[in-house]
């Protein structure tokens, strides 16, 4: 098999099997990590949904993100690292290590098992949550790549552990990064085709949404950019030699808010779409249930909160060009149904 090796790290995850799939398209051999033998059926299944059975051009490699054997190996022979794995579960952790420490130790793992090995450059994927908490969102100004989280504020475990899993990786390659370049992605909320039943925390928004498991809509915004996307802008941050030292926000037009994502997937797709409420929730009443619902919980501090961001840098930088909020929430909804991941209509 002929094509540059490179590693993504966690390909049995949402957006690391839509990296897998623009490598392989763009001529790659990859080599994937899964925490044990049993995901790598997963990998497959998902990549024969994106339409490709890899065969040769795939290989996996066994490494879990909290020890480090298997992780010289994962790395040997690659010149590129996608490094995409990362804890993100649904519910508020019982202690916020459970998720800081997995992302910051995981990154700092594969980056030094990078720089041994000789890798040129890690691509790592950070999150919005590393740019745009803790902070008054100021009107006309959206936040771009030169703003960092303040932790100093009350922020949720998941975006403190996005925040300090990057500000690791920028400080190691730094100190002790030799010759190893990094580049980091910031998605914002992750839509487009779901690829199996294992998605994404965004995904299952838009699936509790047409499932009709949501009373009402709290009053929040979304940052909106498809999976397919997100992985073009990590080749494109792969292999352009500007994006070395370089953070790129990955986002699709301004934010919407919950009622927009709402009234998109009822204008675009009929039926499939008949359960999704427009109801606008007051916040008391969703303030109320984070009293007694972790995922509740976990949104109070966003109620009303005005954000918006740009990805003009990427474009203007890498030459990258994504697809349209509704192509983007569209594309997770016919999948949904596509893929029998809903309930069946009464």
């Amino acid at each position: 098999m002929g094509g540059e090796l490179v590693l993504v790290t966690g390909g049995s995850g949402f957006l690391g099997a839509h990296c897998i799939l623009e490598l392989l398209k763009a001529g790659y051999r990859v080599r994937t990590t899964v925490r044990s033998a049993r995901r790598e059926a997963d990998v497959l299944a998902m990549l024969k949904v994106g339409g490709t059975e890899p065969g040769d051009a795939l290989s996996f490699a066994h490494a879990d993100l909290m020890t480090d054997a298997g992780w010289p190996q994962a790395v040997d022979g690659c010149r590129s690292v996608l490094h995409v794995a990362s804890p993100f579960p649904p519910g508020v952790p019982k202690h916020e290590d459970e998720l800081i420490v997995p992302a910051r130790e995981g990154a700092l793992r594969v980056l030094r098992a990078a720089r041994d090995a000789g890798v040129k450059r890690v691509v790592l994927t950070s999150s919005f949550a590393a740019i745009g908490y803790g902070q008054t969102p100021v009107a006309g100004h959206p936040f771009t790549e030169e703003n960092w989280t303040n932790l100093a504020a009350k922020v949720s475990a998941y975006v403190k552990s996005k925040t300090l899993a990057e500000r690791a990786a920028w400080d190691f390659v730094a100190s002790q990064g030799g010759a190893l370049e990094l580049a980091v992605v910031n998605p914002v909320g992750i839509f487009g085709p779901v690829l199996g039943p294992d998605h994404s925390t965004s995904t299952d928004f838009i699936r509790r949404l047409m499932d009709g498991e949501m009373p009402g809509l709290p009053r929040m915004v979304f940052g909106v950019v498809d999976a397919r996307d997100v992985a073009d802008l990590h080749l494109r941050a792969m292999t352009n030699p500007a994006a070395k030292g370089e953070r790129f926000l990955a986002i699709s037009g301004d934010f919407m808010t919950t009622l927009e994502i709402a009234r998109t997937l009822k204008a675009r797709l009929g039926d499939a779409a008949s359960r999704v409420t427009t109801r606008v929730l007051p916040d008391w009443l969703v303030k109320l249930a984070g009293l007694f619902d972790g995922q509740a919980a976990q949104i109070v501090t966003e109620l009303g909160k005005a954000r918006n961001a740009t990805g003009a840098k990427a474009v203007r930088m890498l030459g990258w060009a994504p697809r349209s909020r509704e192509e983007a929430l569209i594309a997770t909804g016919e999948s949904l149904a596509r893929l029998g991941l809903l309930k069946k209509s009464r």
